[in-house]
């Protein structure tokens, strides 16, 4: 299929949708809330037996001996001489499970966290909400953690032997659950704008291919990588994010010669800059530079 045939996508508004900078579909959107509602609903689970643990659970005891009453001559106050109290050996169990528990629900909020935020991304301009939305898995994983965690150093009532063991699993528990939160390299709207004005400039239109299965979309439907014998899919960038793809793919310049269309001359320059900006970094996009001969297929003058 030539670039002539394939179908150009337009936005709800009729609109062609290289006019417009990149945004999510609607259907991403609404996918992206729902995903956030389940995650902040575990995590709300997760919260409250993290609460459950501390206020109930961690005060239950047992006491041993009769005792005589006495009197604390420091204080003045009645102290049982010889009783002796323990943490009971079934709430030491349960703490152990809600440990394991808590930290299910939190890594299980965190991996639908970071699914929404793929499909609707924050601007990394925006510094405090862009950090917020895409670490707020590891931020939970603290909040549901560092205080059950100390609450249980600090029992009077658990021995040596039992502190170990829960404040180790609750120290590993809450580790796992905050590396899973974290994003090394979370997705931006500035990353898939990146994409998609590259393949405006080599396409003339927003309007890319991919198969089921994979993680990138092609400017070209006649390369192998697409030739899968699955059905190959076109839309906007935007749709093909939706559809799971997080990025266009650097091989653009080779499927464009395999699609015959003209290849720009600065493709490294173009493939190296859009590298960076997946990996997080702020560089210049490079405008295409063509050939005496080749016609660009569309022409966007700078911005004031």
């Amino acid at each position: 299929m030539t670039d002539d045939s394939r179908p150009v996508p337009t936005d709800r508004d009729g609109h062609d949708a290289g006019e417009r900078p990149w945004r999510p579909t609607a259907e991403a959107t609404q996918r992206a809330t729902m995903l956030r509602l389940i995650a902040a609903g575990l995590w709300a689970v997760a919260i409250t037996a993290e609460a459950v643990a501390i206020f109930w659970l961690l005060r239950q005891r047992e006491t041993t001996g009769d005792g005589e009453l006495r009197r604390d001559p420091d204080s003045g106050l009645l102290v049982a001489d010889g009783v002796e109290t323990t943490f009971p050996q079934w709430a030491f169990v349960t703490l152990l499970v809600m440990l394991v528990v808590i930290a299910a629900l939190a890594i299980g909020g965190s991996i639908l966290w970071k699914k929404a935020n793929r499909l609707d991304p924050a601007e990394r301009s925006d510094t405090v909400r862009f950090f917020v939305q895409n670490q707020l898995g590891a931020i939970i994983a603290v909040v549901a953690f560092l205080p059950l965690i100390v609450m249980i150093f600090l029992n009077k009532d658990m021995d040596g032997r039992q502190k170990g063991i829960a404040g180790a699993v609750g120290i590993v528990m809450a580790v796992i659950a905050a590396v899973v939160g974290v994003d090394a390299n979370p997705p931006s709207v500035e990353k898939y704008t990146a994409d998609q004005s590259t393949v405006i400039q080599l396409l003339g239109a927003d309007v890319v291919s991919w198969v089921d299965g994979g993680k990138v979309f092609h400017v070209c439907d006649q390369v192998p990588d697409i030739q899968t014998g699955s059905e190959i899919r076109y839309g906007t960038t935007a749709q093909a994010v939706e559809a799971g793809k997080q990025r266009l793919t650097l091989k653009f310049a080779s499927e464009l010669e395999k699609c015959g269309l003209p290849v720009p001359a600065n493709s490294d320059e173009i493939a190296d800059a859009l590298r960076q900006i997946q990996a997080g970094e702020t560089v210049t996009l490079p405008a295409p530079e063509w050939a005496d001969g080749d016609t660009a297929p569309i022409v966007v003058e700078d911005a004031a």
